[in-house]
This record gives C-alpha cells, sequence and structure tokens, in this order.
C-alpha cells in the first residue's frame, strides 16, 4: 500500500511520547502567554498592526512574484536598508522566512570544495543549509571555539563556521568573539543566526553580533527572523554588500521563492523604528528572563540561566513533558514544551519565552502555575 510505512512511524511517535498536533487558537485567549517568540510584545501593538494594513492598502494582499521578478517592492528597499542600517551593517536581503534565509546563507556560501563547521546545537534550518550545501560539514561540539579551530586547521581551501548566536532550546549564548577568533586564524568565514538576538541583545537591541563588536565585519555574515522581536514574518541576511549580491544571484530560496508579502515587512519595519524610538524594550525582555529564572530556581525548579529571552526548564521525560504543558494550559499558562528530535541532547524541556510586557504579577503567576503543575 502506498505510504504504508507512515503507520509504522506513527505509532512509534505515539509509544515514545513524541506525537505533535495542531492546537489553533482564537484571536483572543485568556491564557497567559509564555510559549510565543513575541519577545518585545508588539505583534498587537498599534504602530505594528498599522504598519502592516497599510502596507497592504498600498500594495495589495502579495508580492506578486519572486524578488527579481516583481516581488521586490520600495517598502522591501527601505525594510532592508533600514535594517542594514540598525544592526550595523553595509547591506541586508529580505526573505519569505528566517528559515530561508538561513538556507540561502549557509548554502550560497558553502560551494564544492569548502568546508562548513556546525555547531551541533545549531537550529534545524541550520542544519538543513549544511545538508543541501555542496561543501563537506563537520560537527563541531557546542559553543566550543576550540572545536572550530581543530576543524578548520584540517581543511585547505574556502571555509565557514555557523552559530546561533542564541540557542533556541536553552537560552544559552555562543562565544561570539572566540568563535571569530578561531575563524580568523584559517581564513574562514562566520555565519550567525541571530533570531533570538534581535530586539533582545546589543546597544538598543541590535543583536549579539552588534555587542560582540562583530557587526559590519568583512568576514561575518548574519541572519536574522522578523518573526520574533519584531512581532511580523519573514528574515533577512545582513552583511558585507559583495555577500549579499552573491546571494541575489546564487541563493535558491531567493531566486526561486515569493517575495515577502507587503504587510508583513511593512509590520516588520514599523516594530523596527519603534524598537529604535523605545530601546528601554530590549532591556525589558532581558530583565523580565532572569526574574523568571530566578523565581523558578527559588520555586526549587530546574531552570537553565537565561542570556537572553528564552527560559528552558528540564522536565523527567517526553510524556511528563506533554502532559505538565497541558496541565499548565489548563491552568491559564501557555508554555512551550521541546522534546525530541527538537532537542539535541535528548532531554525534554518547558519551554519559557520572556515578553517586555510581562508584569511581575504574571510572572509570579506563571512561576506558581508552572510549580503546581510539575510531574
Amino acid at each position: 500500500m502506498a505510504f504504508g510505512w507512515i503507520d509504522g512511524q506513527a505509532e512509534s511517535r505515539r509509544r515514545a511520547g513524541l506525537v505533535r498536533t495542531l492546537r489553533p487558537r482564537a484571536a483572543g485567549t485568556p491564557l497567559l502567554d509564555l510559549a510565543s517568540n513575541d519577545y518585545l510584545g508588539l505583534t498587537r501593538h498599534p504602530e505594528v498592526v498599522e504598519g502592516a494594513a497599510r502596507a497592504a492598502r498600498t500594495w495589495g494582499g502579495g508580492s506578486t512574484g519572486s524578488r527579481l521578478v516583481t516581488g521586490t517592492t520600495e517598502l522591501h528597499a527601505e525594510l532592508e536598508r533600514e535594517l542594514a542600517g540598525f544592526c550595523g551593517f553595509e547591506a541586508a536581503l529580505v526573505f519569505s522566512s528566517g528559515y530561508a534565509a538561513n538556507l540561502a546563507a549557509v548554502t550560497a556560501l558553502a560551494p564544492h570544495g569548502s568546508l562548513v563547521v556546525s555547531d551541533a546545537g545549531n537550529h534545524a534550518s541550520l542544519i538543513d543549509g549544511c545538508r543541501l550545501a555542496r561543501g563537506t560539514t563537520q560537527v563541531a561540539a557546542h559553543a566550543d571555539p576550540d572545536a572550530v579551530r581543530k576543524a578548520l586547521s584540517g581543511h585547505d581551501g574556502p571555509a565557514v563556521a555557523v552559530s546561533d548566536t542564541v540557542f533556541s532550546v536553552d537560552g544559552d549564548a555562543a562565544p561570539l568573539a572566540g568563535l571569530a577568533g578561531a575563524c580568523r586564524e584559517h581564513g574562514a568565514g562566520l555565519v550567525l543566526d541571530d533570531a533570538h538576538g534581535l530586539g533582545v541583545l546589543g546597544d538598543g537591541g541590535r543583536g549579539a553580533p552588534h555587542a560582540a563588536g562583530l557587526a559590519g565585519a568583512d568576514d561575518v555574515v548574519v541572519t536574522v527572523t522578523l518573526s520574533k522581536s519584531l512581532g511580523s514574518q519573514g528574515g533577512a541576511v545582513l552583511g558585507p554588500s559583495r555577500v549579499i549580491d552573491h546571494l541575489v544571484n546564487a541563493a535558491r530560496t531567493f531566486i526561486f521563492d515569493t517575495g515577502l508579502a507587503p504587510a508583513a515587512a511593512g509590520a516588520a519595519l514599523a516594530a523596527l523604528r519603534l524598537l529604535r524610538r523605545e530601546p528601554g524594550r530590549a532591556a525589558r525582555a532581558g530583565a523580565v528572563a532572569r526574574a523568571l529564572h530566578a523565581t523558578l530556581t527559588a520555586a526549587g525548579l530546574e531552570a537553565v540561566r537565561p542570556d537572553a529571552a528564552v527560559v528552558s526548564v528540564r522536565a523527567p521525560s517526553p510524556e511528563q513533558a506533554v502532559r505538565w504543558a497541558a496541565d499548565c494550559r489548563a491552568a491559564g499558562l501557555s508554555v512551550g514544551c521541546f522534546r525530541p528530535p527538537s532537542v539535541p541532547d535528548g532531554i525534554p524541556r518547558l519551554r519559557l519565552t520572556a515578553r517586555a510586557d510581562l508584569s511581575g504579577a504574571e510572572i509570579e503567576r506563571a512561576v506558581r502555575v508552572i510549580g503546581e503543575t510539575r510531574p
């Protein structure tokens, strides 16, 4: 029977407690949200919503084609200029998603004969980029510049190291200065995914590379998402102009994909301008994350100290993690639930995301629910 093997895989997932299901949410919900990536609380901000609506009224519901045909509007170019300027890079290129941006950056910068050194804790989009790249990939130990240095020392030819700046599972930060140093010793490029750093880290939320002094460097390329701190959708690659020009001509997820919808571009641009005007939102998101961690650990829960806005709480098993998250939801709290294969170390977690607009009372309420429902 066609696709008969699917039934066996479904049964294996069920036995392992790894079944995933879609849960459509209503426009309005009484749940306290610690599951989304809306770090700055901007998704429903009136200025961001109006930015999306104004763009849709001006440009229509879609971009109408790929970026190289009809899918590039003046709005896309404006967003790219302001995003590059805010983060400290020469140029930027906007994609339909952060996933597409990561695939573009890795595949277009790892030709035949090159080496890609990828952190063991990298996001799936970077991993898939490595799989699709024509170079050879070597996985390096997590957050270990010496492991990157060792891998690069054994290769003669073009090379690039690839890493998240803030890892999405535990919220720990990569040692960016050390990674840059290892790459520069061997003339290698450095590609950094700042999805969880933009809007939270750096001066006024300019990102982890900016905070590490790497913004604008000619050997550093950064990818970002517009769907987290900027409350919209889409992604971008930032870097030297010659790298961005290369992506326009070589990145398949740019050349063959429909351009980002104008509404998403308009929302992201409005959020970026709001963040520039209100830089304290970035510091507030970090403060909320630290408060969550301190309150969780004081309650006897095993939580990982956050370097940005992600806080994870260890769970005993995949099945108990799912039940724990469901019990939290029943008590009015929405939290993330990470299980294998989403976690590289196999340890299931509840994943909490700090938001700049959370109050002290909401933090206490969240921790109380998590403590009362623990397995």
